[in-house]
């Protein structure tokens, strides 16, 4: 057994939010944070976690950018929304059902808007939620740390990048580690 705020690769799927061009260089350490969402995707594609990813009115923001899309593996749609919930968007609730998981780790943009509603919209459905806060951003450094302050309140799970990656392979002995181990060195 487990500890239920633990990350199972089994369970879990990383959700992707918003990671688009309009918000290139107009977030709190915006490089670092497209780092650490990068080296999430591809610690999920060295597991097996599924992954899902989407983009706010890609018209006005642009798609995803170049840096974190050239990584999804070949069966994650990118679902365009309009709404800051993921979960208002059936597309994006269809194919999250549809995986059959129980644990998000969720990263991207905004921390107050998109990724605020949409961690409180999983929790209200039972997920377990789990933010990296290495990679997570906002515009403003306020409302970055409100972001966090009010998901982990509601009952998210703090975690970072390093810290999923290690939950996901649980042990030096995994044949996954030293690929999982060069990621996150």
């Amino acid at each position: 057994m487990v500890h239920p705020r633990m990350l199972e690769r089994d369970t879990s799927v990383l959700l992707i939010i918003d990671v688009q061009e309009g918000y290139r260089g107009h977030t709190v350490e915006h490089d670092r944070m497209v780092r650490s969402v990068r080296r999430l995707l591809e610690a999920a594609k060295i597991v097996g976690v599924p992954v899902l990813a989407t983009e706010q009115y890609p018209k006005g923001l642009g798609h995803t950018q170049p840096e974190i899309a050239d990584g999804f593996p070949a069966d994650c749609p990118v679902i365009e929304k309009m709404s800051m919930s993921c979960c208002a968007q059936p597309a994006f609730v269809d194919r999250l059902r549809a995986l059959g998981r129980s644990q998000v780790v969720v990263c991207g943009i905004e921390a107050h808007a998109c990724v605020n509603q949409t961690v409180h919209d999983l929790l209200d459905r039972g997920y377990a939620v789990h933010v990296p806060s290495d990679a997570i951003s906002a515009r403003f450094e306020h409302d970055l740390r409100s972001g966090w302050d009010k998901v982990i309140g509601s009952g998210a799970v703090p975690s970072t990048v390093e810290m999923a990656c290690l939950e996901w392979v649980r042990t030096a002995e995994a044949p996954e580690f030293k690929a999982i181990h060069r990621l996150i060195k």
